[in-house]
């Protein structure tokens, strides 16, 4: 067995159909390992929302590693409407605690599904609530500490996981 580098590896390159929403994300360090995360599952897009993010700061393009330059990103000044003008091309989900959220292991694509839009919140305050009133779904991850919360970056990576197990084994059929 050897080690495989960056340029011996065979994954497939396949476009994965979630556009990442940031809701007033604002560490450096996590947006910069979304952008890898995003560039690991080759998303569509970022859209940063709220407070405009510092694309020029040292730490984000330490942790990012280059993908800020090669993953597809915008922000948006009006949420609302980016997402009901949305809507017709894309399911909209929350990854936020609530009284109606469902595990994202229970998380199923299915033909009727168009593109997705995930929407990650603020490391502090979570999801803007006028957002998750608008999203179709809000999804959570099961936790089995005593914490409620998981760092906003982790929390991508493992919904990303999720939701593209479910995609490919739909794929599949």
């Amino acid at each position: 067995m050897v080690q495989l580098s960056h340029f011996d590896e065979k994954f497939s390159k396949e476009k994965f159909p979630v556009i990442l929403l940031l809701d007033n994300i604002t560490g450096e360090a996590n947006i910069g390992s979304i952008f890898r995360l995003a560039d690991a599952f080759n998303v569509e897009k970022i859209v940063f929302s709220g407070t405009e993010p510092n694309l020029n700061s040292r730490r984000l393009h330490k942790t990012a590693r280059n993908t800020h330059k090669t993953v597809t990103h915008e922000f948006t000044e009006n949420t609302i409407n980016f997402i009901q003008n949305s809507k017709a091309n894309c399911d909209v989900y929350a990854l936020e605690i609530t009284s109606g959220s469902i595990p994202i292991e229970d998380f199923h694509y299915s033909e009727d599904h168009k593109g997705i839009i995930l929407i990650l919140g603020n490391e502090v305050s979570g999801i803007n609530k006028e957002l998750l009133k608008i999203s179709d779904k809000h999804l959570h991850i099961n936790m089995f500490g005593r914490n409620s919360s998981m760092n906003v970056a982790q929390a991508a990576g493992i919904a990303l996981y999720e939701i593209s197990k479910t995609i490919f084994a739909f794929a599949k059929k």
